[in-house]
């Protein structure tokens, strides 16, 4: 991430994801936190974030864009609970970020199936290259 404008833009996008099933789960915000630490974001600024509108910024390489859909799916699955409405956004996002959306269901589909829903990170970007060919 480089600018502020994006590192915002990154979390407003996970706020979105996080209360589209119209709750906020502990674990999700706690999840949201440690993104927020990690992107240098204050805690004023992040609660901040919770009452503004999510203004997508494109994310110009592909591989931030499959890192941003995969903390996208680790917030999904951290409550333990998979809402329709969350699986649906997920999707939509990821075609906005103009993923490849066989490799984003079996990506979706390999998290259910993991016991801890972590995928290694050289898998993750192996099944998004081999749509490349």
């Amino acid at each position: 991430m480089n600018t502020e404008a994006e590192k915002r833009s990154l979390l407003l996008e996970m706020i979105t994801l996080a209360t589209v099933d119209g709750h906020l789960h502990k674990r999700e915000l706690e999840f949201l936190r440690i993104v927020a630490v990690e992107l240098n974001i204050t805690e004023e600024e992040f609660q901040d974030l919770f009452h503004q509108e999510a203004k997508s910024l494109p994310i110009p390489s592909e591989i931030q864009r499959i890192n941003q859909f995969y903390r996208l799916a680790l917030l999904m699955h951290c409550d333990g609970i998979l809402h329709e409405r969350e699986f649906q956004t997920i999707q939509q996002i990821a075609l906005q970020m103009g993923l490849n959306m066989s490799a984003v269901k079996r990506v979706l589909e390999m998290m259910r199936k993991a016991p801890n829903t972590v995928i290694n990170p050289i898998v993750l970007i192996e099944i998004f290259q081999e749509q490349h060919n």
